[in-house]
């Protein structure tokens, strides 16, 4: 149902939100101070220090369309010692509203690219549920590692209008 309550689609994070989906927007730029938010349909999403041990997100919000959307890149440990990184996009909108999108991202270095596209889900599905059914980017810590620099990871997003909903 669109008109459910919404929870913070923030990762790592434990904000008590829970409300209609006009107000998940202003809680991500209010409350969450530290998510950048950038325009345009092409724009770089840079996470620092994709090195660090542990799980770690990385959040940004892009701009265009007339619409907002959450990247997310998180690491985890899946298995003893086994870390995954999982590149998400999400439209801060209904699920009708994202079928009206696709989405390339692109891992990036000097030299080097490897470009993947992705449908589009709503903030309706959690990010949990959005990496346990595959439907992101992933990618190891060595290929990580291979497109980083100096410990920077480069994930060039793209966003396309397919339709109109």
């Amino acid at each position: 149902c669109e008109r459910r309550p919404y929870a913070c689609p923030c990762p790592g994070t434990s904000c008590k939100l829970e409300g209609p989906l006009d107000d998940v927007l202003n809680h991500l730029l209010t409350a969450h101070k530290t998510i950048t938010t950038l325009g345009g349909e092409d724009i770089v999403f840079l996470a620092t220090d994709i090195h660090l041990p542990g799980a770690v997100d990385w959040v940004m919000i892009q701009c265009c369309f007339d619409h907002y959307f959450m990247l997310v890149l998180e690491k985890q440990e899946r298995h003893e010692g086994h870390q995954q990184f999982f590149a998400i996009v999400q439209l801060i909108g209904t699920e009708k509203e994202a079928n009206a999108f696709r989405c390339v991202c692109v891992l990036a270095s000097f030299a080097n690219s490897m470009p993947c596209s992705l449908s589009f889900l709503s903030i309706h599905c959690s990010i949990s549920s959005v990496i346990c059914s595959n439907d992101c980017l992933i990618f190891e810590t060595a290929m990580a590692s291979y497109f980083g620099d100096n410990g920077n990871l480069a994930i060039i997003v793209t966003i396309y209008k397919t339709s109109y909903y």
